[in-house]
């Protein structure tokens, strides 16, 4: 009976409905084919809104705007993109493909009965805090980006600011309230049970806009309203002493501007999930279509790299598509007689960093790491030694790998996708006087190859799996003795240089943000995985 009355609420009722007002609609224009007169005289628009770039932005800091964020603050009025995010990053692969599928179903509904099937196939069965996950740590990136931003402008200069939506809450409440600072969300609920949601509206159903105006604002009016040009949105802007629309038009003029990283309301310095693609319909089916020969492509690649010696895999490895450029002083020696060793000090952007710095170089690395994967382990075509987080033990064991031969260190702890450095440890700077800093960075177009919540073990495979996985590799030179700790400098002062020296060879900025301060904020944790297996000494 639960199956059949889903069925009737989500599927049938809406299609009945649909098909009813298509009847209609196919009636009048055979009436006008048949050179008849319409049954009614064309009716003119009810409202007529000047365009948001009319606006005046100055003297606003003390009134309050009320706007949608899609079709208004956002370049498109999609909502399918970040559906198909939260059901392939919070669900699974397989809730992507089915919302995939529905789509061709989902042309014949009109928008309202569009939304509801968008949200059963998404959300049903979901746990709320993977939803809550998706919403702080994949989503923020994706909106930031599509913001237009012109209307921005205008939303950015009014003091206090109120966002209603039709879309689920729980998927723009954390983007609004911490990067732009709204002062009070209002979207349609979801249901839940326990930890899940049902995939279905509250008793309260889908927010009807002017209707939550009026409940939210009583008898005053917001200062200023902004909304597309649907009549829903033409109603609640009408409640609001200054009404302005976001036509099509201007939605178009405004699509190739980037929102500049100056710009932006905040910067996104940590996100996740594996997809680096914005999910329209036409791209998600490239990427499953993908999938298969992507999946074959990172075994042969990973293959290739593990069997075979560097100049034969680079060669075969550019064959399948990975672009490795290479730059500076590629063979730097150690001058110190009493260390074989020269420690590679690199930026870190994914797990296969030592690896392509090894392939670049032409000779054996061994790798230092807090955290890596068994699986990562085995296909490492070096040698990868774990860290303990014990400051005096992990000195101790790179002091004895250097001697040893030469060592990689990523001093940042983590991996961080955008063009930022985290704060760099200074342990590195005490070990070592033939020190060597590379610059690194990757560009992937479909996948990326880290990750924060999901399995780690799965990361050099996603980010093989793209079709043209590249990396930027540029040795800097061997760092002046008289910048070393054997010069006089303290550890902190090498480290910080260093980060500043990478930072400029590949235009990122400085932080001084941690590899803590990015699990607290994309996963909840610290970082830190307890092994069990290894004895205390």
């Amino acid at each position: 009976m639960v199956l059949l009355k889903l069925t009737d609420g989500v599927l049938y009722q809406p299609l009945a409905n649909t098909c009813q007002r298509g009847a209609r609609k196919v009636r009048n224009y055979g009436s006008l084919v048949g050179n008849s007169p319409p049954l009614t005289s064309p009716q003119k628009q009810p409202f007529s809104f000047p365009s948001f770039t009319k606006c005046n932005l100055a003297g606003r800091d003390c009134e309050t705007i009320a706007c949608d964020i899609f079709g208004s603050l956002l370049k498109s009025q999609s909502v399918f993109p970040y559906f198909m995010l939260v059901a392939f990053e919070g669900g699974s692969i397989f809730r992507a493909l089915l919302l995939l599928l529905s789509y061709p179903v989902l042309l014949v509904f009109d928008y309202e009965y569009r939304l509801r099937v968008m949200i059963f196939f998404t959300f049903c069965g979901l746990r709320k805090k993977n939803m809550a996950s998706v919403g702080r740590a994949v989503l923020p990136k994706f909106y930031q980006e599509n913001l237009n931003l012109q209307a921005y402008e205008v939303f950015a200069s009014v003091g206090f600011r109120v966002v209603l939506t039709s879309v689920p809450r729980v998927m723009v409440e954390h983007f609004l309230k911490d990067y732009m600072e709204v002062g009070d969300v209002l979207g349609t609920e979801l249901h839940t049970v326990g930890h899940y949601f049902t995939g279905l509206l509250s008793g309260s159903g889908f927010l009807v806009k002017h209707n939550a105006l009026k409940k939210y604002f009583g008898d005053k009016r917001p200062d200023i309203g902004i909304g597309s040009s649907s009549l829903e949105d033409h109603l609640f802007i009408s409640l609001c002493k200054e009404a302005y629309v976001v036509n099509k038009e201007d939605n178009k003029s405004g699509t190739n501007s980037a929102m500049l990283r100056q710009k932006q309301p905040k910067p996104v310095i940590f996100h996740d999930g594996r997809l680096a693609f914005l999910p329209t319909p036409s791209a998600t089916l490239a990427m499953f279509l993908w999938l298969p020969l992507g999946i074959i492509l990172a075994i042969l690649r990973i293959s290739i790299g593990i069997i075979l010696p560097c100049k034969i895999a680079l060669f075969l490895a550019s064959l399948t598509g990975v672009n490795l450029s290479v730059k500076g002083c590629i063979n730097p020696t150690s001058s110190n007689p009493k260390k074989k060793g020269v420690l590679y000090v690199c930026t870190h952007r994914t797990l296969l960093d030592p690896v392509f710095l090894s392939m670049a170089l032409g000779k054996p690395l061994t790798a230092v790491t807090y955290s890596l994967s068994k699986m990562s382990e085995i296909i490492a075509p070096i040698k990868t030694v774990r860290l303990t987080r014990d400051r005096k033990q992990d000195g101790e064991t790179m002091g004895k790998l250097l001697s040893e031969g030469d060592l990689v260190v990523c001093p940042e702890g983590t991996t961080c996708r955008e063009p930022y450095l985290l704060r760099f440890s200074s342990l590195f700077a005490e070990l070592a006087d033939e020190i060597v800093p590379v610059a690194i960075n990757t560009n992937v177009s479909m996948f990326y190859g880290t990750t924060a919540s999901g399995l780690k073990c799965l990361d050099p495979i996603f980010f093989l799996m793209n079709p043209g996985p590249a990396y930027y590799i540029e040795v800097l030179g061997r760092l002046p003795r008289e910048l070393t700790c054997a010069g006089g400098k303290s550890s902190n002062e090498v480290a910080n240089y260093i980060q500043r020296k990478l930072a400029d060879a590949l235009g990122f900025e400085c932080t001084s943000l941690t590899r803590r301060d990015k699990y607290l904020m994309l996963a909840g944790n610290e970082g830190i995985v307890p092994d069990n297996k290894r004895k205390k000494p």
